[in-house]
Protein backbone atom coordinates (compact mmCIF):
# COMPACT_ATOMS: atom_id res chain seq x y z
CA UNK A 1 0.00 0.00 0.00
CA UNK A 2 2.77 2.34 0.97
CA UNK A 3 4.53 1.61 -2.31
CA UNK A 4 1.45 2.58 -4.34
CA UNK A 5 1.17 5.92 -2.53
CA UNK A 6 4.83 6.70 -3.14
CA UNK A 7 4.54 5.63 -6.77
CA UNK A 8 1.41 7.77 -7.23
CA UNK A 9 3.10 10.80 -5.68
CA UNK A 10 6.17 10.25 -7.82
CA UNK A 11 4.15 10.18 -11.04
CA UNK A 12 2.16 13.26 -10.05
CA UNK A 13 5.27 15.16 -9.05
CA UNK A 14 7.09 14.29 -12.26
CA UNK A 15 4.17 15.71 -14.28
CA UNK A 16 4.41 18.98 -12.35
CA UNK A 17 8.15 19.17 -12.92
CA UNK A 18 7.79 18.53 -16.66
CA UNK A 19 5.02 21.12 -16.87
CA UNK A 20 7.15 23.67 -15.04
CA UNK A 21 10.15 23.03 -17.26
CA UNK A 22 8.00 23.32 -20.42
CA UNK A 23 6.43 26.55 -19.14
CA UNK A 24 9.88 27.99 -18.38
CA UNK A 25 11.13 27.03 -21.86
CA UNK A 26 8.17 28.81 -23.46
CA UNK A 27 8.85 31.91 -21.34
CA UNK A 28 12.51 31.92 -22.39
CA UNK A 29 11.61 31.58 -26.08
CA UNK A 30 8.97 34.35 -26.01
CA UNK A 31 11.02 36.79 -23.92
CA UNK A 32 12.98 38.31 -26.86
CA UNK A 33 9.72 38.85 -28.77
CA UNK A 34 8.18 40.62 -25.78
CA UNK A 35 11.26 42.82 -25.33
CA UNK A 36 11.33 43.86 -28.99
CA UNK A 37 7.59 44.50 -28.97
CA UNK A 38 7.84 46.70 -25.88
CA UNK A 39 10.79 48.60 -27.36
CA UNK A 40 8.98 49.27 -30.64
CA UNK A 41 5.84 50.33 -28.78
CA UNK A 42 7.83 52.74 -26.61
CA UNK A 43 9.74 54.18 -29.57
CA UNK A 44 6.73 54.85 -31.80
CA UNK A 45 3.67 57.02 -31.35
CA UNK A 46 0.34 55.75 -32.60
CA UNK A 47 -2.16 58.04 -34.30
CA UNK A 48 -4.38 57.92 -31.21
CA UNK A 49 -1.46 58.97 -28.99
CA UNK A 50 -0.57 61.76 -31.41
CA UNK A 51 -4.18 62.98 -31.35
CA UNK A 52 -4.22 62.88 -27.55
CA UNK A 53 -0.98 64.84 -27.37
CA UNK A 54 -2.23 67.44 -29.87
CA UNK A 55 -5.48 67.81 -27.93
CA UNK A 56 -3.61 68.17 -24.65
CA UNK A 57 -1.35 70.84 -26.18
CA UNK A 58 -4.36 72.74 -27.55
CA UNK A 59 -6.22 72.59 -24.22
CA UNK A 60 -3.16 73.94 -22.37
CA UNK A 61 -2.80 76.75 -24.90
CA UNK A 62 -6.49 77.63 -24.58
CA UNK A 63 -6.21 77.53 -20.80
CA UNK A 64 -3.24 79.90 -20.89
CA UNK A 65 -5.04 82.24 -23.32
CA UNK A 66 -8.09 82.30 -21.04
CA UNK A 67 -5.90 83.03 -18.04
CA UNK A 68 -4.21 85.91 -19.87
CA UNK A 69 -7.61 87.24 -21.00
CA UNK A 70 -8.98 87.16 -17.45
CA UNK A 71 -5.85 88.86 -16.11
CA UNK A 72 -6.16 91.55 -18.79
CA UNK A 73 -9.82 92.08 -17.85
CA UNK A 74 -8.84 92.52 -14.21
CA UNK A 75 -6.00 94.90 -15.14
CA UNK A 76 -8.33 96.89 -17.40
CA UNK A 77 -10.97 97.15 -14.66
CA UNK A 78 -8.35 98.40 -12.19
CA UNK A 79 -6.98 100.87 -14.76
CA UNK A 80 -10.47 102.29 -15.38
CA UNK A 81 -10.98 102.63 -11.63
CA UNK A 82 -7.74 104.67 -11.47
CA UNK A 83 -8.81 106.70 -14.48
CA UNK A 84 -6.04 105.46 -16.78
CA UNK A 85 -6.18 103.68 -20.11
CA UNK A 86 -6.48 99.92 -20.32
CA UNK A 87 -3.31 98.02 -21.16
CA UNK A 88 -3.23 96.45 -24.63
CA UNK A 89 -5.23 93.24 -24.91
CA UNK A 90 -3.24 90.03 -24.99
CA UNK A 91 -2.66 88.33 -28.31
CA UNK A 92 -4.63 85.09 -28.36
CA UNK A 93 -2.78 82.45 -30.34
CA UNK A 94 -3.80 78.95 -29.20
CA UNK A 95 -1.57 77.23 -31.76
CA UNK A 96 1.57 77.93 -29.72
Amino acid sequence: MRGLIILGCGLTLSGCVVSTIAHTAVDIVTLPVKVVSATVDAATTSQAEADQNAGRKLRKAEELAGKRQRQWGEDCRKAKARGTACPPAPVVNPSK
